[in-house]
């Protein structure tokens, strides 16, 4: 929390513990990923009596991780993949803070390399911190981006990146893919491929079909709306040791009871309360929050008819999730060349996004690296197209380019997961997303497929809307919240915003068919 000009939320006030009410609240959260483990942890420490359930056989999410063996018996750790600690996720540290407050079990990746297709590289390495320096700093010194191409942005179709409001811009921008709006710009073809493209997709979704507005936000979070930077950390060992066993304690001492492998199928409103249904029973409630996947929440609102408004009901079920992506993990007899970055992200190289060294920095991948002298290779491909035997054969043969030492290296081991259950940024998808308070006083969801009318994204925006879920079910029984912190709501330029607001409604005068400027598909 470096950055100076980063908001602070204020929590709702209220009675510190719900001892004090005479009777304790009782509240199940749905879902044992991030959402669900912060909106847990906010319950839980103003004295509210918590259950959490969750339907895999682990907390985490899609975080989660869990235990594999080699074909030669070893014992090892997958996961669903890679995932980035920005330090400008505020909400999901205060979290991990609960049981490391100096986030000792954290460690900082130096540099985030990107190559692309012609093999030219750029990297975050040594920027300023300072918007809008850090962002100028690095187009500048890219090889795909010059002082010819500066001149050549078309400056007022830009206005937006720098102009951000939240939620404001999505009504500016929510109607345009990425990828058009990026052409409007006149942003270098190139650059585009190495830049933004590679961080479009780490949202599962090709620029063609991402939100422009999404687009946006996402460059105000990690440059021109924030001084912490570009580069971020990484968990110390697997995702459980280094996050969520110790964090499953820190909640069982707080009294939360958790339950795995259990599936809820419905939500049924009583007279006082809810009642809970699974596949093994029900139970009583006076709160829930729906902290599931989207799927999940899908399938949860179907089976609870008298849950909520018609139109709330459609917002849950038009939900999308963005195409599928895969995860290849490989165990390999001899090392990564020690030049190596820990992490690459990959531009123009389908179907490979990313390429992780995992045993340069997870005890558990660095432990066998040791051993046996090779290495723990993690490969990427996000919004695949092709069959998963496709797309690994693909990424394997692009890992062979861009590190040419693992061509001969015998493949000890490896492991899968294909995967198409995150939610999908799509055009025009803001306005309809449902929130976290819904029509129903009790009932309140959460996750990273759920609106927040903040500058969050991914990881944090699953954090964020735990928090707010929690806060939302504590204001109701008169208790005290949790206050949050963004990166600014405004971006640098955002006095022009009224600019463009006024230039996209003229461009929408009736009988013109001439899409606006900041609008339409």
């Amino acid at each position: 929390m470096r950055d100076r000009r980063r908001v602070r939320h204020p929590a709702p006030p209220g009675l510190a513990d719900a001892g004090a009410l005479g009777r304790r609240p009782r509240v199940t959260v749905v879902g044992g990923g991030i959402a669900g483990l912060a909106a847990a942890t906010g319950l839980a420490e103003r004295g509210v009596a918590v259950e959490l359930v969750e339907r895999d056989d682990r907390l985490g999410g899609r975080v989660a991780g869990w235990p594999a063996w080699l074909p030669d018996g070893t014992a090892v750790a997958m996961s669903r993949g890679f995932h980035a600690f920005f330090r400008q996720y505020y909400n999901l540290r205060m979290l991990l803070r609960r049981t490391d407050p100096e986030l000792r079990r954290l460690v900082p990746v130096d540099d985030y390399p990107l190559v692309d297709a012609e093999g030219r590289w750029d990297g975050f390495r040594g920027l300023p911190r300072t918007p809008p320096w850090n962002a100028l700093a690095f187009a500048l010194r890219s090889p795909t981006f010059g002082w010819r191409d500066l001149l050549r942005l078309d400056a007022r179709a830009a206005l937006p990146l720098a102009a951000v409001r939240v939620p404001e811009t999505y009504a500016l921008l929510d109607e345009v893919d990425a990828e058009t709006f990026l052409r409007r710009i006149n942003f270098p073809p190139a650059a585009r491929h190495l830049a933004f493209e590679v961080f479009s997709r780490s949202f599962f979704a090709p620029p063609r079909e991402m939100s422009a507005a999404e687009l946006a936000v996402m460059f105000h979070l990690y440059f021109l709306g924030s001084a912490e930077g570009l580069v971020f950390d990484v968990p110390a060992d697997t995702f459980p040791v280094a996050l969520w066993d110790p964090l499953a304690g820190y909640l069982d001492a707080r009294g939360v009871r958790i339950r795995t492998g259990v599936t809820v199928t419905g939500v049924e409103p009583l007279p006082a309360g809810f009642r809970l249904h699974t596949r093994s029973g029900s139970s009583d409630v006076d709160g829930v929050v729906l902290a599931a996947d989207v799927a999940g929440l899908r399938r949860i609102v179907a089976g609870s008819p008298g849950l909520g408004t018609p139109e709330w009901r459609a917002a849950v079920a038009d939900l999308r999730t963005a195409p599928p992506f895969l995860v290849r993990r490989l165990w390999l007899a001899d090392p990564v060349a020690a030049g190596r970055p820990a992490f690459l992200g990959t531009g123009g190289r389908p179907p490979l996004d990313n390429v992780s060294v995992l045993d340069r920095f997870e005890a558990s991948a660095a432990r066998w690296a040791r051993r046996t002298g090779g290495s723990v290779v993690e490969l990427h491909a996000y919004a695949a197209q092709g069959s998963p035997e496709e797309v690994a054969g693909g990424m394997l043969r692009r890992l062979h380019e861009v590190y040419p030492e693992t061509a001969g290296a015998r493949v000890v081991g490896e492991l899968s997961e294909w995967r198409a259950d995150c939610p999908l940024f799509g055009l025009g998808d803001f306005a309809r997303r449902p929130r976290v308070r819904t029509p129903v006083d009790g009932v309140v969801l959460a996750g990273d497929g759920v609106r927040v009318d903040l500058p969050v994204a991914l990881m944090e925006r699953a954090a964020t809307t735990g928090w707010h879920a929690a806060n939302c079910l504590l204001a109701r029984w008169g208790l005290a919240g949790h206050t949050l912190h963004t990166v600014p709501t405004r971006g640098l330029l955002e006095p022009l915003h009224r600019l463009l607001t006024r230039s996209a409604t003229s461009r929408r005068r009736p009988g013109s068919t001439q899409p606006p400027l900041h609008g339409g598909r």
